[in-house]
């Protein structure tokens, strides 16, 4: 395997696909609960947003153009917009009131940093498949795809958006809701609990916290991605939002807890050292230049797996589908630099299972490391877009590495196809997590269920070659580590290399 070759930077970049309509409920709780209801959550808050498709009640139009076409368009609509960059901070006279410090990068505020400081280059492209009869046919279809497809993006970015907004409102009224219900107590039963609507005071400053920060995080998301622009609001207004956008926003505050806190740690121990461990011992330094192996983290969600890769030295790009996701990796990787400078309350939305009521208000603080003190010459990067349609060219990565990712999928073999071209000969895959599939169930929906007994069969039967096998690896996901109430999934670690 040669350490060499064609970057991340190399990519062509995908569409981040828009939702033409409201998703539907990703997982159902079994009946005996455990670890199905576990997974239900993770599956129902997330809809599959960690790497592939949000379930739609409708999908955008198949574009006309061929691949061939696409992928050159694409290419040159973001050439130079993959690799890392650095970018000099503004002095400070220049910075706009309220921001100290500098380093911000462009449209924020960020904290310390000095001169030189890194900003990680976020990127959005779009792929097609369909072939056309005639020249003339595929001019006039694709002029009219390609504007359904950027009118849908554009919506499906500023509904995001707008559940950043509508968090507080939402929040207020499920805190009402329950002074609501308290005061329809008898009197004698409400005189029992003198501390609960103080209690109640004290989530709703912890709401009014919440929605200060989320504001912060999308307000300067228009111009997140260096290929791609999604102009102004039209409407302007804060919109209700949907009770499944509002979960995937609440989720996304505990990925803060899981990838960006010290509350964490033991969390990513579990779930991240693994993969770390095998990355070293593939790739040692001795032998291998770290810049020049290539690793590709597919469902990158807030982006630490892949930034602790790089900060070993290795060229690493993460992969992410989600606004959710995506708007707050940025937020962190680009707009953070002091340590533990903000503050959130991510259990506030959790009422059963508290031990006491202090555990359910309290704050965690992030970021526990700062995201810009990446080594000089870094090669760090994250798209936004499907695994499967963005990454096509054959025999380019060293290394790909996925951690509770590959259940995510309609058809987990597809993944495998994937994997097993895009990796060059010589090159490992390494795989933590469990198998909960997130389309199981579900009416309408594609959904391949492998045992991992079936799963390895299947990647044994590509060619692949299996190294390492670890199962039953104990992990959590995005623990309340004081709920009365844990899940715990018994993941499988392998390793498996594609021949020379």
């Amino acid at each position: 395997m040669s350490a060499g070759g064609r970057g991340p930077q190399s990519y062509p970049l995908m569409r981040l696909r828009a939702r033409s309509g409201p998703c539907e409920d990703l997982a159902e709780p079994s009946a005996d609960g455990g670890l199905r209801a576990a997974g239900a959550e993770r599956a129902a808050s997330w809809g599959r947003v960690r790497g592939g498709r949000c379930l739609e009640e409708g999908r955008a139009a198949a574009t006309t153009l061929s691949v061939a076409a696409r992928r050159k368009r694409v290419r040159l609509r973001a050439a130079a917009a993959m690799q890392r960059r650095r970018r000099p901070s503004l002095p400070a006279s220049q910075l706009p009131e309220g921001c100290g410090g500098g380093g911000g990068g462009r449209g924020g505020c960020g904290g310390g940093g000095g001169s030189g400081e890194v900003e990680v280059q976020f990127s959005a492209g779009r792929l097609g498949s369909v072939a056309v009869d005639s020249a003339a046919a595929a001019a006039a279809a694709a002029r009219s795809t390609e504007e359904e497809e950027e009118r849908l993006e554009r919506e499906h970015f500023w509904k995001i958006i707008n559940a950043f907004r509508y968090y507080g409102t939402s929040m207020h009224e499920r805190v009402n809701r329950t002074e609501r219900q308290f005061r329809s107590l008898p009197a004698n039963q409400q005189k029992l609990l003198p501390q609960f609507l103080f209690h109640l005071d004290k989530i709703r400053k912890c709401i009014d916290h919440n929605q200060e920060i989320l504001l912060t995080i999308v307000n300067d998301c228009i111009h997140m991605f260096e290929n791609k622009e999604y102009g102004e609001d039209g409407n302007g207004k804060i919109m209700p939002a949907s009770t499944f956008d509002m979960d995937k926003l609440k989720s996304t505050l505990k990925q803060f807890v899981r990838d960006w806190c010290e509350t964490g740690k033991a969390e990513r121990d579990a779930c991240y050292q693994p993969i770390i461990k095998e990355i070293l011992k593939n790739f040692p330094k001795e032998r291998w230049d770290p810049s020049k192996v290539n690793i590709l983290v597919p469902g990158a969600g807030l982006g630490r797996l892949a930034w602790e890769i790089a900060m070993l030295g290795y060229a690493c790009q993460g992969n992410e589908w989600s606004f959710f996701m995506l708007f707050s990796s940025n937020f962190v990787l680009n707009r953070c630099s002091e340590i533990n400078k903000y503050k959130l309350y991510p259990w506030i939305h959790q009422f059963s299972n508290n031990r006491r009521s202090a555990d359910q208000i309290r704050p965690i603080f992030f970021p526990d490391v700062d995201p810009h003190s990446l080594p000089p010459g870094s090669n760090f990067s994250m798209t936004a877009g499907d695994f499967q349609e963005i990454y096509s060219e054959c025999n380019t990565w060293d290394c790909i590495a996925t951690c509770f990712f590959i259940d995510t999928a309609h058809n987990v073999i597809d993944y495998i196809d994937t994997i097993w071209k895009i990796l060059k000969p010589g090159g490992i895959w390494i795989n933590l997590g469990p198998l909960l599939y997130h389309f199981e169930n579900l009416a309408n929906e594609l959904s391949i269920e492998l045992s991992y007994e079936d799963l390895k069969n299947v990647v044994l039967q590509y060619g692949f070659q299996l190294e390492v096998e670890k199962e039953s690896v104990l992990s959590t996901y995005t623990v309340n580590d004081l709920s009365m109430m844990k899940y715990y999934y018994e993941c499988v670690l392998f390793v498996v290399r594609k021949p020379q």
